[in-house]
């Protein structure tokens, strides 16, 4: 599987130009090539061969300051059919489900590609990646900018059209990652395709979707206790002694839910606590 490169720009590298209002542009290089904005000109081949981090100059002056994308400065630029999962819950959900080089993960509703790709860069070449999506333009631009990123469609990547709970597996997948609208509905096709102790995640965007998880998750018998939260990203501002919280913040994108496979006719312990009055409505608790 192809990844970003290091050392001197090459032909065929993406490249990433910064000015000095922190205005990107991301382009390929191709010898004899021309990048143009309103600012003038940069010829591809005073790229090409250059360091990551030069400063470039236009055919106007303007200073522009060359990197290779980081992986969210890709993901949030490249196309979109469905939301994508921000590169701040991408990067949790790696974490947290403890994604490991060689690990088979099983995705359902690979939507614009992003966290497909986060998925992938983790497995490494050892691992496998089967992704289901139910819309077929979905699927085309998940397939085009997951290409797009690494050169070339991944050979250790099944993207596959259709509803993941038509397949039928066996217990052999080490992580389930579910980014759709009702994932309770595919919680005995998840713990059929996870190996005990193999780890699902459940990305959903309201406080009624996570509830309606969570206790299916509990009622289904066949996961751990499940845990959910939520990540928030705040910049700061600095400049010498004025340090302070940016106003704008990331915030809520959605909720992550997780929880660990049973081993076969083994019941979860549950936790015991006291619900709080008007928790369950009445009859249920």
């Amino acid at each position: 599987m192809k990844v970003l490169g290091s050392g001197p720009f090459r032909a065929g590298d993406r490249v990433q130009l910064t000015d000095s209002k922190g205005k990107m542009y991301s382009f390929f290089l191709q010898p004899g090539n021309q990048w143009h904005s309103h600012k003038g000109w940069i010829n591809h081949d005073e790229i090409i061969g250059s360091e990551e981090g030069v400063v470039l100059l236009s055919s106007s002056g303007t200073s522009y300051q060359a990197f290779r994308p980081l992986l969210n400065d890709y993901v949030l630029s490249m196309p979109r059919g469905a939301t994508i999962v921000y590169p701040k819950d991408a990067a949790v959900i790696v974490g947290f489900c403890d994604l490991f080089p060689g690990a088979r993960v099983l995705e359902a509703g690979a939507g614009s590609g992003a966290l497909s790709i986060s998925i992938l860069r983790a497995i490494g070449d050892a691992g496998l990646l089967t992704s289901y999506e139910e819309r077929p333009d979905f699927l085309e631009i998940a397939r085009s900018n997951v290409k797009n990123y690494f050169g070339e469609l991944p050979k250790n990547w099944q993207l596959r059209n259709g509803r993941v709970e038509s397949a039928s597996f066996s217990g052999d997948y080490d992580r389930v990652v579910l980014d759709m609208l009702a994932p309770w509905d595919v919680l005995k096709t998840s713990a059929d395709a996870l190996k005990p102790g193999g780890v699902i995640c459940c990305y959903v965007a309201t406080t009624t979707q996570l509830s309606r998880t969570a206790e299916a998750v509990r009622e289904s018998d066949l996961f751990s206790e499940p845990e959910s939260f939520e990540t928030m990203l705040r910049n700061w501002h600095h400049e010498g002694l004025a340090v302070r919280p940016q106003h704008a913040m990331n915030a809520h994108t959605g909720f992550l839910l997780f929880a660990r496979r049973l081993a076969p006719g083994v019941k979860a312990i549950r936790r015991r606590r006291r619900p709080s009055k008007g928790a369950y409505s009445e009859g249920e608790s």
